[in-house]
């Protein structure tokens, strides 16, 4: 008899320790989650501060599936053209990043990443497919590249990997040069940043500003020959002629006359 009472003793203690335990903080799921949290996540997402398992699958990690039960729908994304290609992207955390802190957005742009997600698609196709065949040339020209880049200056600032992605597909939309560049955008530009730092304007005695340069809308319109050649007392110019109207230092800095702003 005092055996049992000897155990049912340590069960009730056990239950009752359990149920303690259980109550305290210490076995709640947010408060475990959040000691092994990384860190915060940004505005966007702190709904889902506790929730680990919106976008965490357990051994996988984080999941396309999982972001897509939210942003499927995301019109406004799908809808642009410089962002309509994330409907067929098959991955999100290459470039989105979370638990930065809630003041940093959840996007990092990582074009070696993008250019290794299109890689990776085109792999899961047949083998004797036709984006098959275009990957493996596209990886013969990435290792033939990557030997040589250390020795070449052509495109210093582009990986290979990146330098197989088309810049006009995302980009177009922001092309300052109107297309009067083409479409490699390496040959110039970096894919950290658009703006070129050691860029130098050409002489202002230069009369080849229609290379680069295209007149507003306003001067293929009566109001250049009306207005704006008059007013900057060269009534015979031609639209290529920028030079003789135009300073360097703004549109709006005519000579001659100074600033002035008639568009």
């Amino acid at each position: 008899m005092k055996k049992w009472i000897a155990i049912l003793l340590v069960l009730g203690l056990a239950m009752a320790l359990g149920a303690i335990l259980h109550q305290s903080s210490l076995m709640r799921v947010g408060t475990w989650q959040k000691g092994a949290g990384p860190g915060r996540l940004s505005s966007a997402h702190a709904s889902l501060e506790s929730r680990c398992a919106a976008c965490h699958t357990s051994v996988k990690g984080v999941e396309a599936a999982n972001c897509v039960v939210c942003h499927a729908n995301n019109e406004a994304l799908l809808q642009r053209q410089t962002t309509a290609f994330h409907a067929h992207i098959q991955s999100c955390r290459e470039c989105h990043l979370e638990h930065q802190g809630a003041n940093r957005r959840p996007t990092t742009m990582d074009h070696v990443a993008l250019a290794q997600i299109g890689l990776r698609e085109m792999s899961e196709d047949r083998a004797e497919s036709e984006k098959q065949q275009i990957r493996g040339q596209l990886m013969a020209w990435i290792r033939q590249h990557g030997q040589t880049q250390r020795t070449s200056s052509t495109h210093p600032n582009v990986s290979p990997q990146e330098m197989v992605l088309d810049c006009a597909s995302c980009h177009a939309n922001k092309d300052k040069h109107t297309g009067l560049f083409g479409q490699d955008c390496a040959q110039c530009h970096a894919t950290t940043k658009w703006t070129l730092a050691e860029f130098r304007h050409p002489s202002p005695r230069s009369p080849d500003c229609a290379q680069c340069h295209q007149a507003p809308p306003s001067h293929y319109m009566e109001h250049f020959k009306m207005i704006s050649a008059r007013i900057a007392k060269q009534p015979n110019a031609n639209l290529s002629q920028c030079f003789l109207c135009h300073q360097t230092t703004s549109w709006n800095d005519i000579k001659g006359v100074g600033w002035y702003k008639h568009h």
